[in-house]
Parts: C-alpha cells; sequence; structure tokens
C-alpha cells in the first residue's frame, strides 16, 4: 500500500481511507457482517485510515468500527471521527453544536463506543454558525494536550475559516468532497490548504456512486434513501450526468480499467496531498477502489478524461439547497 502524509503536521497514511458512513445510515439497510468483514479486508489489504461520524447511525457506526478492530494492534489503523451534528430518534436533523463542553461530551461518547484511548483525527463536521470556530479548535487542542486526540482535522471549510482555525492549533487535513464532477475546492479551498500546509481527505470521489459506472436510473436506492433528495439523481439533471458517466466510460475502456477506478484515480492524480476515501460497503466493491492504485494517468489520460468530463460540467449541485446553505464551504 501507498502512503500519504496528511499535511504538514499530520500522520502518514493509506492512500486511499476507508468511508464507514454506508456500513450504517443513509444507504439503506446495510449487512453488519459485511461491512465488518470490509472492513477487515481493507485493513488486510493495508489500508490504515478508517473514516466515520459520531452521528452516522447514531453511534451504530462506531460501535461497528470499535467491533471491527477489537484485539488489532493499535498502529495497525487510525481513526477519522467526525462530530457536532444532533439528530432526533428518528433520523432527522437538529443541527449542530460545536460549543467547546460539547466538543468535549461527544469526545467522550466517542471513545466508548470505539473502545479506543485515543482518536487519530477528530474534527468538526461542519461549522457551528452560533460558535466561533477558535473555540471550537481550541476545546479539541485541549483534548490533544491530554491525550485523547492524536490530531486535529476540518470538514466542509471554506478558505477563512481554515485559516482562522489554523492560526488556533496546527490542522491536518481538510476533509471535503472532490470527484471529477465535484470540483468547488480548486478555486480558493485547495491554495488555501496548500498554503497552510493541510491536506485534503477527499470523500464523495464517485460522487455517492453516480460516477461509479453501476448506476443506472432505475437503481435500488434510487427513492429508497437520502439520493432521492439529492439535485444531481433527479429528472433531467439524471439524464445529463449519466450521459458524462457513459463518455467516462468510453475512457476506461481503453485504459482497460473501470469507470469507478478511472474516477478515483483522477483524485489521487490531483496531488499527494490529497487522500480519496472510497465509500465501499461491500468487499468486492472495495478490491474494485483498491484497483485505482495499480495503475497511473499519463498526461494524455488526464487530457482525455478533462474532455470527457470538463470542469462544472455536472447538472445540479452536490447536495440539496437546505444543505448547501449549511455548509461553509460554499459561502462565497
Amino acid at each position: 500500500m501507498d502512503t500519504r502524509t496528511l499535511g504538514t503536521s499530520g500522520p502518514t497514511v493509506s492512500a486511499l481511507g476507508l468511508g464507514c458512513m454506508g456500513m450504517s445510515d443513509f444507504y439503506g439497510p446495510a449487512d453488519r457482517a459485511e461491512g465488518i468483514a470490509t472492513i477487515h479486508a481493507a485493513l488486510d489489504a493495508g489500508v490504515t485510515l478508517l473514516d466515520t461520524g459520531d452521528f452516522y447511525g447514531m453511534g451504530h457506526n462506531e460501535m461497528l468500527i470499535g467491533e471491527a478492530v477489537r484485539g488489532m494492534p493499535r498502529d495497525r489503523f487510525q481513526v477519522s471521527v467526525k462530530f457536532g451534528a444532533l439528530r432526533m430518534p428518528d433520523g432527522s436533523w437538529l443541527g449542530y453544536d460545536a460549543r467547546p463542553a460539547a466538543v468535549k461530551n461527544f469526545l467522550a461518547h466517542t471513545l466508548g463506543r470505539l473502545g479506543l484511548d485515543h482518536i487519530d483525527i477528530y474534527r468538526p463536521a461542519r461549522l457551528d454558525p452560533n460558535v466561533p470556530i477558535e473555540d471550537t479548535i481550541g476545546a479539541i487542542a485541549d483534548m490533544v494536550k491530554a491525550g485523547y486526540v492524536r490530531h486535529i482535522g476540518l470538514s466542509e471549510m471554506g478558505a477563512d475559516t481554515i485559516r482562522r482555525a489554523a492560526a488556533v492549533h496546527p490542522i491536518c487535513d481538510l476533509q471535503i468532497e472532490y470527484a471529477l464532477i465535484s470540483r468547488g475546492i480548486e478555486d480558493a479551498i485547495l491554495p488555501a490548504c496548500r498554503e497552510l500546509g493541510i491536506g485534503i481527505t477527499a470523500y464523495g470521489v464517485l460522487s455517492r456512486g453516480l460516477i461509479s459506472g453501476h448506476w443506472k436510473k432505475d437503481s435500488a436506492g434510487a427513492t429508497g434513501d437520502f439520493r432521492a433528495h439529492s439535485p444531481r439523481f433527479q429528472g433531467e439533471n439524471l439524464d445529463h450526468n449519466l450521459a458524462l458517466v457513459e463518455e467516462l466510460r468510453r475512457v476506461a475502456a481503453a485504459k482497460g480499467v473501470s469507470v469507478a477506478q478511472i474516477a478515483i484515480a483522477w483524485v489521487l492524480s490531483r496531488g499527494s496531498d490529497i487522500v480519496p476515501l472510497v465509500g465501499a460497503r461491500r468487499r468486492d466493491r472495495l478490491t474494485e477502489a483498491l484497483g485505482a492504485l495499480e495503475f497511473d494517468l499519463t498526461p494524455d489520460d488526464l487530457a482525455t478524461i478533462e474532455r470527457a468530463v470538463p470542469p462544472g460540467a455536472a447538472a445540479g449541485d452536490r447536495y440539496a439547497p437546505q444543505q448547501m446553505a449549511m455548509l461553509d464551504s460554499e459561502r462565497r
């Protein structure tokens, strides 16, 4: 497994990370045993970075990971945890809480669910509009000093907020959506991170399955999970975006790889400071994703991909309007 270092202050991790969210939430029913088997297969393949959030399944995802890694040497894996999202028992959203006392409370419960004595990277899931980012980062920094957290990360923050956070404590990485059809970070956020020595852990590299090469208009889950509310999966937007996937399929076929593999390899090619997170829920999808590490994209390949899926080519926003409004990274 190739490795990459998250920023100038962060840990060295596997070149691909495993996003575990879908094993517990948002994509319909999941198989617990298959989820654990997928985590084990990832670790056996050399993946070290496991990404989760304390609100994924209201703690279910952390408990799942805790079960999967129980008894393993602690230096074999790294856990990245997002916190702050508030949810009702029915799964609906109540907002965010990133007050210092809440930060420390969330962390205590996360450590218990995971069965660990420290978290490798701890990060607010979103900017709390009612709490200065300096206060939130300061609270995590207290937990670093106490030994409960190793590194501090951010998620979906804009360039100004990133700078303010980094002035309080070194930030190892920003977790944010980045894919062939989600390139908004290239304008200001990615340059700011590189200026500050902050890495990127990229989620949504397959755009929630849309550019995986497996999604069809009548795919199961199109109306049964949160993608039903995603503009990119609706009506004419979906037709347009699937046409882009067919263009990408021709590029992948000429290379002798799958659509998912070429989409992941494109993210890998964007810089050694970028670590894609693949949200595989099954071992076969994990195996396919890992195949993206087995070839390099040439300059000609990259030019062909750019022609097939140029910047801004996707139809529809990456989240529904209400969720887009909560993203500090989308504020202009």
